[in-house]
């Protein structure tokens, strides 16, 4: 297959520089042409036909997010991944780009290791990221194909639905800003949520779902306690658990080893939730990369649990809802659009057959 053609836009020539050297070095990217501006960048998209944008957020002249607009009417299967500091503005703008269509981005270094530290974050995360998207076919699981096994029927109808988990990763923002929004106002169970994202990313991310949702989101603090119609979002290099005593069920954030390189994962949280409701979990996966979720969405199905994952049409990345799906886990397979509903409509069935 042919390599994977990267346009990079940033304002500052040493960055261009650098991440052209280091995306060039690997033969599975090639960096067809840089540019300083995202006016430069419109014009060289026309001229390079790149697959992927690696696209900075604040630039003279037009800057990111402006770009990003004109590239979605122009070229609205063109991949964009964003460049971003680390910053309060810089996460907003991020987190409008990801609504706008962006499909993924990376977040420069903070520390005053220079260029060096940069060259290393973009080692360790972007040319895995630029990889992972398959450009070329976007919306199928990373790793070999396989057929999809399907669950087998359980002989009584499921449990009640006492808390709803979720997971989401690549394209996560985006599909959760769509699924929490659909959710109703009445809803009578809990939400807890783990998005892959850094920390101040995760607290920006919650005040965005809580201004599109009809439900209560917060990014999760330990010792909260686990009310319905209120939805969790695990704060960035925390894990999300909960634990139970004579009060309730809490929130339980902390800082244990990262599992499947994540911190917060997927399965900590289903595990947990496992741990405390046991056959009342509906557990939720989302686009993303990887299989981080699989282990959780096993112990959940053994529990007498629920899951339902995301079809692999609607998804950014395929792989941890297609790990599920292929591992003949998943109760459920719908399209993004349609999760809100099924999820609700699992949880007003209370215990009949579906």
């Amino acid at each position: 297959m042919s390599a994977i053609r990267v346009l990079v836009v940033d304002d500052a020539a040493v960055v261009r520089r650098q991440v052209s050297l280091l995306l060039g070095s690997d033969p599975a990217l090639e960096v067809v042409a840089t540019a300083a501006n995202g006016r430069i960048a419109l014009a060289k998209v026309e001229q390079f036909q790149p697959d992927v944008v690696l696209l900075d957020l604040e630039m003279p002249e037009l800057d990111g997010l402006e770009t990003l607009k004109l590239l979605r009417q122009r070229s609205p299967e063109l991949a964009v991944v964003m460049f971003s500091a680390l910053t309060e503005r810089a996460g907003v703008l991020t987190l409008e780009a990801l609504a706008l269509g962006a499909r993924d981005y990376v977040t420069k270094p903070t520390s005053s290791g220079g260029m060096n530290v940069t060259v290393e974050a973009v080692r360790d995360e972007l040319v895995r990221k630029l990889k992972a998207l398959n450009v070329r076919n976007t919306c199928v699981p990373s790793g070999p194909a396989l057929m999809p096994r399907p669950h087998p029927p359980r002989p009584q109808g499921p449990a009640r639905v006492e808390i709803i988990v979720i997971g989401a990763s690549t394209g996560g923002p985006g599909a959760l800003v769509r699924v929490v929004s659909a959710l109703p106002a009445d809803l009578s169970v809990p939400v807890l949520i783990v998005q892959h994202m850094p920390p101040l990313f995760t607290r920006l991310l919650a005040e965005r779902l809580e201004g599109v949702s009809k439900l209560r989101v917060r990014e999760a603090v330990s010792g909260d306690l686990v009310r319905p119609g209120s939805v969790w979002v695990a704060p960035g290099d925390f894990h999300l658990a909960l634990s139970s005593d004579a009060t309730g069920v809490r929130i339980l954030t902390h800082q244990g080893p990262p599992e499947n390189a994540c911190r917060p994962a997927v399965d900590v949280l289903f595990r947990s939730a496992v741990e405390v409701y046991g056959p009342g979990v509906l557990a939720v996966v989302l686009t993303g990369m990887g299989q981080d979720g699989l282990r959780g969405c096993r112990l959940v199905d053994e529990a007498g649990g629920q899951v339902v994952v995301q079809d692999q049409a609607t998804c950014v990345i395929g792989g941890m809802p297609g790990a599920v799906e292929q591992a003949g886990l998943a109760d459920g397979v719908v399209a993004l659009d349609e999760v809100a509903a099924e999820l609700v409509r699992r949880v007003e069935a209370r215990g009949r057959r579906l």
